[in-house]
C-alpha cells in the first residue's frame, strides 16, 4: 500500500451545518466527515487526533489534525488528494509528513480564537452565519480594559460551561485584542488551552460590559468567585473561529488522559 507516514494537516471548515467537531451518533460532525473521506481516499480506516474540539456552529480557519497512514501519495500532493473527496464546507489547507512524536493536541502550545460581532442597528443577511449580531452600541474601550484584567494565569472556572470533578481550571490567557473595524467588533484571544465554553463566555461577559450592563472593574472579582452563574451569557457559536494553533513548549495542568482523543475543549 505504500510507506507508513505520520501526517499533520491544517483544516478549514464552515461549522454551520455540523454538530460540532467530535464524532457523535446520528449527527454530522467534522471528525466523521474527515475520517471517512480520508479513509476512502487512502483505502484504509484511520482515526486522528485534533488540536481542539469545537462546538456546533463554530468555524475553523486553522484546525490541526494528525494521523498515521500507509500511502503512496507524495506529501506535496496530500492536500489536493484529500480535498478531492471532501464536501465543500470542509477542506484541507495544508498537509505534510511530520515526526511520529507530533500530536495535534498534546504538542500544541497555544490556540488562537477570533470572535466577530456585527454591531449596528440592523442584522445582515450575508454575515449572519459568521458573526453575532448586537444592535446596542458597544463601548470597545471598556471591553479592552476588561480583557486586560483576564490576561495572565488565572482560575477560569467562572468562564467554564462544564468542569469535571477535580478538573483544573487554571489557564494562561496570553492575548486579548479587541478592535472595531467599521460595523464589526472583533475579539481575538490566545491561551495555552481553553475550558469548554471559555471563549464564548468571555465574549458574552465582554459584550455585557460593552453594553454598560456591568463594569469592567468587576472582572477580578468575577475570576476570584469561581462561579459560572456570575459571568455573562455564552455568546452565539456562529461568531467564533478557531484561527490558529501554535506549537512549541506546552504548559500542562493536571494529568493528561487518552492521548488519542479530541477532548481538548475549545468552543
Amino acid at each position: 500500500m505504500g510507506r507508513l507516514v505520520h501526517v499533520r494537516a491544517v483544516v478549514e471548515y464552515d461549522g454551520t451545518d455540523f454538530s460540532g467537531f467530535q464524532r457523535q451518533r446520528h449527527a454530522r460532525t467534522v471528525q466523521e466527515v474527515l475520517e471517512e473521506a480520508i479513509a476512502k481516499r487512502l483505502g484504509q480506516p484511520l482515526h486522528f487526533a485534533c488540536a481542539g474540539r469545537t462546538d456546533a456552529g463554530v468555524h475553523a480557519l486553522g484546525q490541526v489534525v494528525s494521523f498515521d497512514c500507509e500511502t503512496r501519495v507524495p506529501s506535496e500532493r496530500m492536500a489536493v488528494a484529500l480535498n478531492s473527496v471532501l464536501p465543500p464546507d470542509v477542506c484541507v489547507k495544508q498537509a505534510e509528513e511530520v515526526d511520529p512524536s507530533f500530536h495535534a493536541r498534546y504538542s500544541a502550545s497555544s490556540r488562537v480564537y477570533l470572535y466577530v460581532i456585527l454591531n449596528r442597528s440592523t442584522p445582515s443577511a450575508l454575515l449572519h452565519r459568521y458573526s453575532a449580531f448586537c444592535s446596542a452600541p458597544l463601548d470597545v474601550e471598556a471591553m479592552r480594559k476588561a480583557g486586560n484584567c483576564l490576561l495572565g494565569e488565572h482560575d477560569f472556572a467562572s468562564f467554564a460551561n462544564e468542569l469535571l470533578p477535580g478538573e483544573p481550571a487554571a489557564r494562561e490567557l496570553m492575548a486579548c485584542h479587541i478592535r472595531r473595524r467599521g460595523e464589526l467588533v472583533t475579539i481575538r484571544v490566545e491561551a495555552n488551552a481553553f475550558l469548554r465554553g471559555m471563549v464564548r463566555t468571555i465574549v458574552g461577559t465582554l459584550m455585557e460590559i460593552g453594553k454598560g450592563k456591568r463594569a469592567w472593574e468587576d472582572v477580578p472579582c468575577l475570576l476570584a468567585a469561581r462561579d459560572r452563574r456570575l459571568a455573562g451569557p455564552t455568546a452565539p457559536p456562529q461568531g467564533l473561529f478557531l484561527l490558529h494553533v501554535r506549537y512549541g513548549q506546552r504548559k500542562r495542568y493536571g494529568e493528561q488522559k487518552d492521548k488519542d482523543s479530541c477532548e481538548e475543549y475549545g468552543e
